[in-house]
């Protein structure tokens, strides 16, 4: 049996804790448009069903994979979304250079290359602060900030 695009769409809206003036932010649309997609109202763009794929984390053609998507509009999706934000990208980087840091703690100079790191970050996070305002941003934005204060 097909499921429906809106119905799945709703669905993992829902899922992941957004609501739609959120989506409606992050695709560059109203909410009224993002209602009448989940209400079945109107069939998403390929643009929309790409973007709402990397929002939530899987490919465009895993999205509307069995569902009433017509198959004109599925065949011109692309392969791969992009699925991380600016802010997340700069979280998973701070990470993996504080987790490198923990790894070289006995070393010597140590303490020089943590302080320029962490100034480094410090710059980067304030800078990510400024440019985006949504609220889920500056969630990820504030662990960054904790992370970095913790050296």
């Amino acid at each position: 049996m097909t499921e429906s695009l809106h119905r799945r769409i709703a669905q993992r809206r829902v899922e992941g804790g957004w609501t739609q003036q959120e989506i409606a932010g992050r695709l560059a649309i109203s909410r009224v448009a993002v209602s009448h997609v989940e209400a079945g109202l109107s069939v998403p763009s390929e643009r929309t069903v790409t973007l709402l794929a990397g929002i939530f984390k899987c490919e465009p053609g895993e999205l509307v994979s069995g569902t009433s998507y017509p198959d004109a509009k599925a065949d011109r999706l692309p392969a791969v979304a992009c699925r991380y934000t600016e802010v997340e990208l700069q979280l998973a980087l701070l990470t993996r250079d504080l987790d490198w840091l923990c790894q070289i703690a006995d070393s010597p100079g140590y303490t020089t290359l943590a302080r320029t790191l962490r100034d480094r970050w410090a710059l980067i996070i304030d800078d990510l602060s400024r440019s985006y305002g949504d609220h889920r941003q500056q969630e990820l934005i504030a662990r960054a900030r904790q992370l970095v204060d913790r050296f």
